[in-house]
């Protein structure tokens, strides 16, 4: 399973043998089982986690008990609730599984070690930041801009195999809408094709 961590790090920097010997040092392996927590709401993120398998969500849940998701992580993505690791702060966010999961977890300690080890990951972490925030703007300029069935097929375009893995209840969410209006968009493309 870590040549599947290896293979998603040299698709953004080149590593040598001795790098890849060294990057697996500073990591653990996790299994969670479906439904299982990683991290929860008011606790310390204490790890940055690579999904080698699996499929996670990151999300939060307002006073009203309504889920709000924030992220999917599926296999080749990192979750974790960046500003709580950075900051040693409580989580704001809750990170489960929605599959069976297979991870790589690194601590705040291994990863600022890491970064002076293995000083192509400093440039590996930055290719990683440097999408996510262009990622994050998208989302947020889409959410504006865009009508909730441009929404998803902008999402079922982009990811067209996590749609299939998702309920559909957690898609409404990350779109920011109702299950029955996700329904009724989907109802709506099938009679136009």
């Amino acid at each position: 399973m870590i040549n599947v961590l290896l293979g998603h790090i040299q698709e953004k920097v080149t590593l040598t043998n001795e790098d890849k010997e060294r990057i697996k040092t500073f990591f653990i392996h996790k299994k969670l089982r479906k439904r299982q927590y990683l991290l929860q709401e008011g606790d310390i993120c204490k790890h940055l986690t690579f999904v080698a398998k699996g499929l996670l969500r990151t999300y939060n849940v307002d006073s009203k008990g309504t889920e709000h998701m924030s992220i999917f992580g599926w296999e080749g993505w990192w979750v974790s609730d960046f500003a709580s690791f950075l900051s040693g702060g409580k989580a704001v966010f809750n990170i489960d599984a929605i599959e069976d999961s297979e991870l790589f977890l690194i601590s705040r300690s291994n990863y600022e070690a890491l970064m002076i080890d293995v000083p192509v990951m400093d440039r590996y972490f930055r290719i990683l930041y440097q999408n996510s925030l262009v990622t994050k703007e998208q989302r947020l300029m889409s959410s504006i801009t865009h009508t909730a069935e441009e929404r998803y097929l902008l999402l079922a375009e982009s990811n067209p195999q996590i749609i299939g893995r998702l309920p559909q209840n957690l898609v409404a969410s990350y779109l920011g809408i109702a299950p029955e209006t996700l329904s009724r968009i989907k109802k709506k493309l099938l009679s136009e094709k």
